[in-house]
C-alpha cells in the first residue's frame, strides 16, 4: 500500500479526529461571481468539518498562484476546482486519488478516465458538468420510429424521426442553433464527428467523416429553414416552430421552465463509433504540496457526496457527477435536463469530446474551420468531399501554427495534433 492509500485509510478510521480545527484552502476557476462563491460557502461547504476557505478566482490569479506553490514545493492550496483543460496542464503534481472512498455511488466510467489524464493514476475526479442535450415537443413523440429508444437513439433514426414528423404536419420541425449566435460549431466537433469517427482532428477528412456530413444533409432537409437565424433553440421550441431540438443545456431552460409538461429532453444520438457528447466537465484535484493531504482527501469525499452534489447544483447550475435524488423544489429545467445529461454520460456507449485544449488565441479560428465546412457542404450544396479536402489543409495548418497536441477523443500526440 503506497502513502496515498495508507492516509485514505486513516481518514477513514478517523475522520473526525483528523479535522479538528483544520481548514482546507479550496482555490478554484469555478463559482467565481460572487453571488455563486456565496451559495458555495453556505450552502455546498459549511458542513464540512473544520472547514473551507473557498476562493474562486479568475484565470490569472488562479494560475499565478498555484504555479508559484508548485515550483516553490510548499504552499497552503488544499483543493483545486477547475475545469479538464486547466487541470491537465498541471498533470504530474496531482496526488493520486484513486483511493479516495465514493461511498458505492458511481461516477461515469467515461469522465473518470478523462480525470486519469492519461496515466494510470486518478489526477482528479470529477466534480461538476455542463452539457448539450437534445429537446423535444412531446407531440413529436408519436413519430418516433418503431422500436426507438429515446434514450439510445441513433442518428439514423434522428433523421427518420424528423422526416416523420415533416411528412405529417407538412412543415420541416427539425430545430438547429445555426445562427450567428448559435453555438452550431460543438455539435460538429463534439457530436456528429466523433460519433462517426472518434476523431475531432485527426480524422477530419476520413471516409467516415464524410458519410456523417451526408447523413447531416439528409437531416437538413427536414429542418426549419429558420434555423440559419437561431441562437436560443428554446424561443422556437416555444412558438412551436421547433418540434425537436439540439442545444447547450442554458438555452434550452427557459423551454422547460416555462411549459415543463410540453417537452422532454434526452441523450444526443450515437453514430458507429459511439454517442459522442461535448462535456463541459470541472474537476477537483490535490496538488502535491497540499499542507494536509489527510484534510484534502476528506474535503474532495465529502464533495463527491450525492447530497453535496445536489448542494452544488443548486449553488452553480453545474449538475452533478453522480446519480443523486433531485429535490421536487428544484427548476423544472434542472429537473427534465439533469437526467438526460446522465443518461448521455453513463451509457455504454459515451464517447466524451473535449472542448479544444492549447489553442489560445486562435480558438476562434478553429471553430470557423467546422462552421465553414458546414455552411459549404450543407448550406452551398458543395461536393463533401472536396471541402472536406480543402478545409483539412486549413485545419492542418492552424494546428501546426498553435503547436496544440491532440485532446479526446483523439489519441495523444507529440507535438502538433495531426490532420490525416
Amino acid at each position: 500500500m503506497n502513502r496515498t492509500s495508507r492516509l485514505i485509510v486513516g481518514m477513514a478510521l478517523a475522520l473526525t479526529a483528523q479535522l479538528a480545527g483544520a481548514q482546507v484552502l479550496f482555490w478554484s476557476t469555478q463559482a467565481s461571481p460572487v453571488e455563486e462563491a456565496q451559495r458555495m460557502r453556505e450552502q455546498v461547504l459549511a458542513g464540512f468539518p473544520g472547514g473551507v476557505d473557498f476562493q474562486p478566482q479568475e484565470s490569472g490569479p488562479f494560475f499565478t498562484r498555484l504555479e508559484a506553490e508548485l515550483q516553490a514545493g510548499r504552499g497552503e492550496i488544499g483543493v483545486v476546482g477547475a475545469l479538464h483543460g486547466e487541470l491537465a496542464i498541471f498533470a504530474d503534481r496531482w496526488v493520486d486519488l484513486s483511493g479516495v472512498d465514493l461511498g458505492g455511488v458511481e461516477v461515469s466510467e467515461a469522465f473518470m478516465e478523462l480525470g486519469r489524464l492519461g496515466t494510470d493514476e486518478q489526477k482528479y475526479l470529477p466534480w461538476m458538468q455542463a452539457n448539450y442535450v437534445m429537446a423535444a415537443n412531446r407531440q413529436a413523440l408519436e413519430y418516433l420510429p418503431e422500436g426507438a429508444d429515446l434514450d439510445a437513439l441513433t442518428y439514423e433514426q434522428l433523421v427518420e424521426w424528423a422526416a416523420n414528423v415533416h411528412e405529417a404536419t407538412g412543415q420541416p420541425r427539425f430545430g438547429f442553433p445555426a445562427g450567428p449566435q448559435g453555438l452550431r460549431h460543438r455539435f460538429f466537433q463534439g457530436f456528429l464527428l466523433p460519433s462517426f469517427t472518434g476523431s475531432t482532428v485527426t480524422r477530419f477528412r476520413s471516409p467516415e467523416a464524410e458519410q456523417a456530413w451526408e447523413l447531416f444533409k439528409e437531416l437538413w432537409q427536414h429542418t426549419n429553414p429558420a434555423s440559419t437565424n437561431y441562437g436560443f433553440m428554446q424561443e422556437p421550441l416555444l412558438t412551436g416552430d421547433v418540434w425537436i431540438a439540439f442545444d447547450h443545456i442554458a438555452r434550452l431552460a427557459d423551454a422547460f421552465n416555462q411549459r415543463p409538461d410540453d417537452f422532454v429532453a434526452f441523450p444526443a444520438p450515437a453514430g458507429p463509433v459511439g454517442r459522442g457528447f461535448m462535456p463541459v466537465l470541472a474537476g477537483i484535484a490535490v496538488p502535491d504540496t497540499t499542507p494536509d493531504l489527510e484534510a484534502s482527501l476528506a474535503l474532495v469525499e465529502y464533495l463527491m457526496r450525492p447530497e453535496t452534489q445536489v448542494a452544488t447544483l443548486l449553488a452553480t447550475n453545474f449538475y452533478p457527477v453522480v446519480e443523486a435524488p433531485l429535490p421536487e423544489d428544484l427548476p423544472p429545467a434542472a429537473r427534465a435536463l439533469g437526467p438526460a445529461i446522465n443518461a448521455m454520460t453513463s451509457a455504454p456507449d459515451a464517447l466524451p469530446a473535449l472542448l479544444p485544449v492549447g489553442l489560445g488565441e486562435l480558438g476562434g479560428q478553429f471553430n470557423q474551420v467546422y462552421i465553414d465546412t458546414f455552411e459549404r457542404i450543407v448550406l452551398a450544396g458543395q461536393p463533401t468531399r472536396q471541402v472536406l479536402d480543402e478545409q483539412a489543409a486549413v485545419l492542418r495548418n492552424l494546428m501546426v501554427q498553435a503547436n496544440a497536441p491532440c485532446w479526446l477523443p483523439d489519441e495523444p500526440s507529440e507535438g502538433a495534433c495531426p490532420v490525416d
